[in-house]
């Protein structure tokens, strides 16, 4: 085992951990008008709903809660705003403003088949399915 190899399961942990409240906190500044970003309007399509999916989605993601569906609607939901709103100005996401679209899909997408990681909530045993310890006794009449 090589030492890239030993370390991958924190090291996934940590990308998840950053992608997550990079994009919650995107979503924050969207929603509340914080860190220098105006507030959308609510229950405005797309913003505010693209907004509350960055901030809730990326919380998930973050603290490793249901982290493969929450990746998978954050990828979604960038690969939507990039093909709707950045793909329509230029082909490239370098011309059309669309690079952070393009890596927040591409990133979420990469968490959702790789899954969560190290430290994730939902590798805690209250969020696992109990299985039966005991096996069921045959039925007699």
């Amino acid at each position: 085992m090589t030492v890239l190899e030993r370390w991958q399961d924190q090291v996934l942990a940590v990308f998840r951990i950053v992608v997550g409240f990079l994009f919650a906190t995107h979503g924050a500044a969207a929603l509340f008008g914080v860190f220098g970003d105006d507030k959308v309007q609510a229950f405005v399509w797309p913003t505010w709903w693209a907004s509350a999916i960055q901030l809730v989605g990326g919380l998930f993601v973050m603290v490793g809660l249901g982290t493969r569906y929450a990746a998978l609607l954050c990828s979604g939901s960038m690969a939507y705003a990039y093909f709707s709103v950045h793909q329509l100005g230029a082909l490239l996401p370098v011309q059309n403003g669309g690079e952070k679209a393009a890596l927040f899909s591409f990133a979420f997408l990469l968490i959702a088949f790789l899954g969560s990681g190290a430290w994730a909530l939902e590798r805690l045993p209250v969020f696992r399915p109990q299985q039966e310890s005991r096996q069921l006794e045959p039925a007699t009449e």
